[in-house]
């Protein structure tokens, strides 16, 4: 009976061990995006944007849906990083959000975002335009 908890526990440990190095060796990057959102009730959004990861750029190509209250267009422009990757296309997927906002001509924008990859986005920027939205949205980031 000790023997077979001794061995559970030696196996707990082994598998949080290997946890742990995996997540060591997941790295980080910059990334800057620039997003054009506009709607009435559904909203669209679409932009660009760049991952820069291991000295190297990589362009990305952004789109989403939104819906629930949304009135107005903006144009956000977020920079900031993206963690827990271990290669660029670790950044591909989407990012789901339920949350609220205006922007009339000029407002600040912070979020923190994780896709179905692990990839943790933590953006702050500023948001022009006239728009009020309390909506579900979700944003697809991609490679180009």
């Amino acid at each position: 009976m000790k023997l077979m908890s001794g061995l559970r526990a030696g196996l707990l440990a082994l598998v949080a061990l290997a946890g742990a190095v995996s997540v060591a060796h997941a790295e980080s990057g910059t990334i800057f995006i620039r997003i054009f959102k506009a709607g009435f009730v559904v909203g669209g959004s679409a932009g660009e944007g760049v991952l820069n990861f291991q000295g190297r750029s990589y362009p990305l190509s952004i789109g989403g849906l939104s819906y629930g209250f949304t009135f107005g267009a903006s144009e956000t422009r977020l920079h900031g990083t993206v963690t827990n990757i271990n290669r660029p296309s670790d950044v591909n997927g989407v990012y789901g959000q339920a949350g609220g906002g205006a922007a009339v001509i000029h407002g600040a924008q912070a979020v923190v975002l994780a896709n179905q990859n692990g990839a943790v986005l933590t953006l702050a920027g500023e948001q022009t335009g006239l728009i009020v939205s309390l909506d579900l949205s979700g944003l697809a980031l991609s490679l180009k």
